[in-house]
């Protein structure tokens, strides 16, 4: 097998330990490996271990967040390579940390290490922040929830007579609730002009048995919502500051259907603005885990389900895409309504995230806004005929269309 790099070094990162095994190729190969801590001064120990021993290029295994002091340490002296510890599995048998480190730089010094994808620092920065304030909007959600139960235990049908509780009006309620209001026909008063539920309605699913503890509970579960939003504000004005070095990349995707700023800013969060990482539209969507995986034996296909990929951006590209497919007239829809019939609802959304991402890449490489490509509709006589025919015709009968008087 063919030698790439001459002096290269693995690594077995873990919480408290790095086993660092290095590889030098010469006459014959030899293998030195030494085992250093996680803390700053035991890292840059490790780094100077390796430049003393000449070594350019460093693999290591993508192990929860730990790997990332050891790449912000290491990244200026030498060439890192991340990799996928699924692709890099030892032989069963032989499972030690010093055998992991050795197995690692032997794949290295052959180039057998497939690059995991690692966004420049100003990317990473962005991605934490889109992270945290996803995280913070499903947390601000599990309060709303629980605040729907309380009222329920209380026997307020809230969220019967209005579309969210906690909109202008359901707020001011809740907060009148807290302050100890129990007559239902003042809190019926406090809804906006628009609710459209009468005050009878709203007077009768306000009239319940509040208690000290559903009101101290409730005062808990608003106060920590309020926070939430807070932060989810202020991530917002740290999201708008670090993304004005790609405002051209967001103002790109804004324009494909079911795409958002807010959505737009994820997908440069995850994807980053430069598409040269990835050679093609398809290598994109396969990192992204929306491509059918590849699963044959004996000529058939066992599996088309598609393949493991970041939750954050899978669940991004999703979520637009259910939004692209109430799109009047689009491409997206279209493609959706046509998929759905013969696949599945699951299975065409997944394809409508999948295009989505696809027309991101070639936004991003051309530098062009969103260009559908002729919609032709789901409904459309002519293809839904052709369609029908061709059904029938496997069935084995002949078939022969006429235009209707």
């Amino acid at each position: 097998m063919d030698l790439k790099y001459a002096r290269c070094a693995g690594l077995d990162v873990h919480k408290d330990t790095v086993v660092a095994s290095i590889r030098l190729a010469g006459g014959k190969a030899t293998v030195q490996t030494r085992t250093f801590g996680t803390t700053t001064s035991a890292l840059l120990d490790l780094g100077e271990w390796l430049a003393g021993m000449e070594v350019t290029h460093v693999a290591m295994e993508a192990t929860g967040v730990y790997w990332k002091p050891v790449w912000h340490i290491l990244a200026p002296s030498f060439q890192l390579t991340l990799a996928n510890s699924a692709h890099i599995k030892n032989v069963p048998g032989r499972k030690t940390d010093v055998k992991d480190a050795e197995w690692i730089a032997q794949l290295h010094a052959h180039g057998l290490v497939e690059a995991s994808f690692v966004p420049p620092e100003p990317i990473q920065e962005l991605r934490a922040l889109t992270r945290d304030r996803r995280q913070y909007h499903r947390e601000s959600a599990q309060h709303v929830q629980r605040i729907q139960k309380i009222l329920q235990d209380a026997n307020i049908k809230l969220d019967s007579v209005l579309s969210d509780v906690m909109g202008a009006s359901g707020r001011a309620m809740l907060d009148a609730i807290v302050r100890g209001e129990t007559d239902p026909r003042a809190l019926a008063r406090l809804a906006d002009r628009r609710v459209r539920a009468s005050p009878d309605e709203l007077a009768e699913a306000l009239r319940g048995v509040v208690t000290d503890r559903h009101r101290a509970a409730l005062r808990r579960h608003l106060a920590t919502f309020d926070h939430l939003l807070l932060s989810i504000a202020e991530i917002d004005d740290e999201v708008a500051a670090l993304t004005e070095p790609f405002c051209r990349a967001v103002e790109l995707l804004d324009t494909i259907p079911g795409v958002d700023v807010k959505t737009a800013e994820v997908l440069v969060a995850e994807i980053g603005s430069d598409m040269s990482r990835f050679p093609t539209a398809a290598h994109l969507v396969s990192w992204a885990g929306l491509a059918p995986r590849n699963d044959e034996s004996a000529g058939k296909r066992r599996s088309t389900r598609v393949g493991k990929g970041g939750q954050w951006l899978k669940a991004t590209l999703v979520q637009a895409a259910w939004a692209a497919t109430r799109t009047k007239n689009s491409h997206l829809q279209s493609l959706f309504l046509r998929l759905r019939g013969r696949r599945g609802a699951k299975k065409a959304i997944i394809a409508v995230a999948a295009e989505m991402l696809r027309s991101a890449w070639h936004m991003l490489s051309r530098d062009q806004p969103y260009t559908p490509p002729t919609a032709a509709s789901a409904a459309d006589p002519e293809k839904l005929a052709r369609r029908l025919v061709e059904k029938i015709r496997k069935l084995g009968f002949q078939v022969e269309l006429s235009t209707a008087a």
